[in-house]
């Protein structure tokens, strides 16, 4: 099911599936053929990774390498979440590490200007890690052929290309070894990148000459130093400027420890907190394929008493498992507050198109994950900071109420119903606004061959220059005495269709008034079923009086 295109006689591509191998372009170290297109799918036991180096490298140059090229996917081929990356020139590609079992090379020459082509070395290694690792060119193993590659078995370093990964120290968590240096080189993200330590035991010494950990703001050691670290505490989080970040460990002749575990992301793109009132997110790279291994976090955390609504406005993900239904590969979870073990709001993949949904928190967090193969688009979502209010109404007024707490920074003239002279008064912990249905705006409309009360709320968060106000439409069906609130404009209108009911069942019980309140301001009701008990009082007596005549 992998090409192979060659001039007949002429051996390209195929399946590797030994411990380990070398392979080169055809007619290496002679001009490789024109026209020819080769994959080498690289199989090992499963459970294990595949480290992969070039000794030799020449293919035609292109600055987007358009004409000859060489391809590395980090699992099958064709699956541009899986694409590494694409090589031509005289500069080899950097050693690789699969994330799994199996990697794919492909080499494609077009019909014009011939090179050398490249030599490979690949070789089974242990999935201990997310990670790329360096190891060494060894000719004096096989003097007869200089390109063979030796992978010593404390291998570490190398070029981290993803959007996060983890590393660690060499045998970790088992004591790293000495004379130890190693080099992770990360990058490929488009913003800073944020490396965090889940564990640190190096040995410790003054100004820290013995073994130590050091971090740089730039893809090499020339770059500005950001820290330099030993002994037993953690390191802080680091930011990089700049989206490339080096990790440099070293260790001298004696004394070791158990050595380190470090998480790193990118920043803008795989992980992010969100504290506007509103906002929008996408998955990375979208609206192209995002990437293969990933895990990324978007946390959004507003003011106390908020609750946050996420609106989908496009969605494509690998589609459900065929087995089981589900989506077990790649997926987008919403949990209810800010971790992964808050109650789960929903979870999503292939081509939904999702209802929004509403946190019961002022805090929610959305989690993707994908797998190591099919990528697709991903995803577009805008989000709202819900206002919590509590809107009933009787058969001749509206009653609006909103927490103090949720709005502190708002004076209660940005509240307001139908027009400014209606606004908000504060009473108590509660901005209330109580007003009748013939003033404030408020219109009579048939809907659904039913009459209702409609008014519009606004809540102005304007700053200077910048207008921000949320409207909220807020109606009334007199005749059952039913009220509803629904946000007319939060996030940008144009993106969304329709205005969305925002009181659900879990937020009236969150936010209901004292019965009581409701009860003493509820006259109107009062009046009216007054009115009746006299009214039957006076046919009783009027009855009596016709008997008794």
């Amino acid at each position: 099911s992998h090409p192979s295109l060659c001039p007949p006689g002429i051996k390209c591509g195929g399946v590797l599936s030994a411990p380990s191998g070398n392979f080169s372009s055809p007619n290496f170290p002679g001009l490789y053929p024109y026209e020819t297109e080769c994959t080498w799918l690289i199989v090992v036991a499963e459970g294990s990774s595949i480290l992969l180096s070039f000794s030799h490298f020449e293919l035609e140059y292109h600055a987007a390498c358009a004409y000859d090229y060489l391809q590395v996917y980090n699992g099958a081929a064709r699956d541009q979440g899986n694409l590494l990356g694409t090589f031509c020139g005289r500069s080899p590609p950097p050693p690789f590490s699969s994330a799994w079992h199996v990697m794919a090379v492909v080499f494609r020459s077009d019909r014009h200007v011939a090179k050398h082509g490249f030599a490979a070395a690949y070789r089974k290694g242990r999935v201990e890690r997310e990670g790329w690792w360096w190891w060494s060119i060894c000719p004096s193993v096989l003097p007869h052929h200089p390109h063979h590659l030796c992978l010593p078995a404390d291998a570490c370093g190398g070029q981290l290309t993803g959007l996060s990964g983890e590393i660690t120290s060499p045998r970790y968590p088992e004591s790293y070894p000495n004379d130890a240096e190693c080099r992770w080189s990360i990058g490929g993200a488009s913003g800073p990148l944020t490396l965090v330590f889940a564990d640190f035991q190096v040995e410790g010494g003054q100004g820290c000459g013995f073994d130590y950990v050091a971090l740089f703001d730039g893809p090499t050691a020339a770059a500005p130093r950001l820290g330099r670290y030993c002994g037993s505490t953690r390191p802080p989080r680091t930011v990089s400027s700049a989206p490339h970040l080096l990790v440099l460990f070293k260790s001298d002749f004696n004394i070791g420890g158990r050595g380190f575990k470090a998480h790193f992301y990118s920043a803008g793109e795989c992980q992010e907190v969100f504290t506007a009132v509103r906002g929008n997110l996408s998955s990375p790279r979208y609206p192209n394929f995002y990437p293969n291994n990933l895990k990324c976090q978007w946390s959004i955390q507003l003011p106390p008493g908020y609750r946050v609504k996420v609106f989908f406005l496009d969605m494509e993900l690998e589609g459900r498992s065929s087995l089981t239904g589900g989506c077990d590969y790649d997926h987008l979870a919403a949990f209810d507050g800010g971790a992964e073990n808050g109650s789960l709001l929903g979870r999503w993949c292939g081509r939904e198109s999702p209802a929004p949904v509403t946190s019961r928190s002022n805090q929610l967090l959305l989690v993707l994950h994908t797998d190591r193969n099919t990528a697709k688009r991903g995803f577009s979502i805008a989000y709202v900071g819900v206002v919590p209010m509590n809107v009933s109404c009787t058969r001749t007024d509206f009653h609006i109420q909103i927490p103090v707490l949720s709005l502190a920074q708002l004076e209660r003239n940005r509240i307001y119903l139908g027009t400014p002279s209606c606004a908000a008064q504060v009473v108590g912990g509660n901005f209330k606004i109580h007003t009748r249905f013939d003033t404030c705006g408020t219109e009579s409309q048939k809907r659904n061959n039913t009459s209702v009360i409609v008014s519009t709320l606004y809540i102005d968060f304007s700053m200077g220059d910048q207008e921000d106000i949320h409207q909220y439409e807020v109606q009334c069906e007199p005749k059952r005495k039913e009220a509803s609130v629904s946000l007319i404009a939060g996030p940008d209108p144009s993106r969304l269709s329709q205005a969305e009911n925002l009181v659900d069942a879990q937020q009236r019980e969150g936010e209901a008034m004292d019965a009581r309140e409701i009860k003493g301001q509820d006259t109107s009701d009062i009046v009216f079923i007054s009115i009746c008990i006299l009214a039957g009082l006076l046919m009783v007596i009027a009855v009596v009086g016709l008997v008794l005549l």
